[in-house]
């Protein structure tokens, strides 16, 4: 097993049931914005307001102010970021059936096993079979933002253009801006991924769509770390993912479906 530090920030909006690893740190994200959480939260919960942060930006960046916190305030040997609604599983089957299923998320000796073996876990691969990345985007967000993302890689970063068009051809990609990885490497993503992000948000102002449309940069994101991997050669394994709470796949996949066929955009998070 690899030596060393390891963080994985869990991030959260709101109170919520925690894992008892020590390798989890509760990242309370847009506490700039919401304030008033606070003394509900665990004393566990670190701000991504504190340090370098950029936690104002929440409302669009969802996730990614953890991301950021983690990269510019941590110096864990190995960094990563799950949410409070969806962690990386353990690969030991013997825990995967369990009735409790906190218990049933990958430890920090889990993950460390692996990362000796590969520069990053990250949650299996979601194939969405019918389609393209690029359609299923213009079915359920509007698309001149993943347009505007391209033309951003291509004046910015010309050399991964070739792959982004391959991620937005394939059938499916890494979701969910879920990660474990390396520090080197994770830092190392974070110093390209959100300077295209910031120049993208220049360029197409969130502030001009409803809510939920408006959090199209963590979006984005996603589609950019396979981009960022494949470029880079990097190693990684996957890990399915489990939530402390049952999925409502009923719901997913009917909307799903009626994005893809009827022309009904997402207006919510399934």
């Amino acid at each position: 097993m690899t030596a060393g530090t390891i963080t994985v920030g869990v991030a959260a909006h709101k109170p919520y049931e925690m894992p008892d690893d020590p390798c989890y740190l509760p990242i309370h994200v847009g506490r700039a914005l919401h304030p008033e959480v606070v003394p509900q939260l665990d004393p566990r919960f670190v701000g991504d307001d504190t340090g370098d942060s950029i936690s104002g930006r929440n409302a669009t960046y969802c996730e990614l102010t953890a991301l950021w916190w983690l990269w510019r305030n941590c110096d864990s040997d190995f960094k990563g970021l799950v949410h409070y609604r969806r962690h990386l599983a353990s690969p030991d089957p013997a825990r995967r059936g369990s009735d409790d299923r906190l218990s049933r998320v990958a430890t920090g000796e889990e993950l460390l096993g692996l990362l000796s073996r590969h520069d990053a876990v990250l949650p299996r691969r979601r194939n969405y079979y019918i389609e393209t990345m690029r359609s299923h985007w213009d079915h359920t967000q509007p698309p001149e933002q993943l347009a505007e993302a391209e033309r951003v890689v291509a004046d910015l970063e010309p050399g991964y253009s070739e792959a982004l068009s391959r991620v937005l051809s394939s059938r499916g990609a890494h979701m969910f801006n879920m990660m474990v990885m390396r520090s080197d490497v994770f830092n190392a993503y974070c110093d390209w991924v959100f300077p295209l992000l910031s120049e993208l948000t220049a360029r197409l102002d969130p502030s001009q769509y409803p809510p939920f449309q408006a959090r199209y940069p963590g979006r984005i994101s996603e589609l950019l770390l396979d981009t960022w991997l494949a470029v880079n050669g990097v190693t990684y394994t996957e890990l399915s993912t489990v939530s402390p709470e049952p999925v409502d796949w009923p719901l997913k996949i009917s909307g799903f479906l009626a994005a893809k066929f009827l022309g009904k955009r997402y207006e919510k998070s399934f």
